[in-house]
């Protein structure tokens, strides 16, 4: 069977206006890593279907086009839509959205907003159980539990909620800086080609995190 390393998460300058890097430099840099496609997922804004097509003939390399949305529950990468529509902010109104459009979620970074460092056991255990109840994790297909940009402890604390929830796992790098590129991917348990092969993927739960430089 089939197996690819991709990283799901990534940004690049303008689209994304904190990161350094410009989008012909990101996949420039990815093409080093031995990853075998990356993923554009700025923040609120999208690459067209052509445009990546366009930047993967240029470059020789698979670039696949996402976004990453800001919603009042989080973060989420998002597969499959191609504009945003005010009211995305809130959950219920996105996954609507991603449902008629079949794509596919992933809740990004989950320990943003719920973690912190030094935190007691069982203020801890609390948190994760209130994060397990958030609809956001309803309308997930994954959770990603390696975050290039998070601590061990942080990542640690999104696996626990992947465990407690049952929800797929995934890893990404979350680039905006050079240094970011290739810390973590995901591994597809077959062939992608398209971002309708990595949304097919992500519902399939075909899925696993992979940490390339200590993630």
């Amino acid at each position: 069977m089939a197996s690819m390393l991709i990283d799901l998460h990534n940004h690049s300058f303008p689209k994304s206006d904190d990161s350094v890097l410009d989008v012909d430099s990101l996949i420039d840099l990815y093409k080093q890593t031995g990853i075998d496609a990356v993923c554009l997922t700025e923040h609120d804004d999208f690459w067209s279907i052509e445009e990546a097509q366009s930047l993967s003939e240029r470059h020789g390399f698979l670039v696949i086009p996402g976004t990453e949305i800001n919603t009042d529950n989080g973060h989420v990468l998002v597969f499959g839509l191609t504009e945003y529509v005010f009211g995305m902010h809130k959950i219920e109104f996105l996954a609507e959205h991603v449902a008629r459009a079949k794509g596919s979620m992933i809740a990004a970074h989950p320990y943003r907003r719920r973690f912190m460092k030094g935190m007691e056991q069982s203020l801890l255990g609390h948190r994760i159980e209130e994060a397990r109840i958030d609809p956001v994790f309803r309308f997930c297909d994954a959770i990603e539990v390696l975050n290039g940009r998070g601590t061990l402890e942080e990542n640690e604390f999104s696996k626990r909620l992947a465990d407690i929830t049952g929800l797929p796992m995934t890893g990404a790098s979350d680039a905006h800086r050079p240094q970011d590129v290739g810390k973590c991917c995901t591994e597809i348990k077959r062939d992608v080609k398209s971002v309708f092969d990595l949304i097919d993927a992500l519902k399939s739960g075909d899925v696993s995190p992979v940490s390339l430089k200590d993630c």
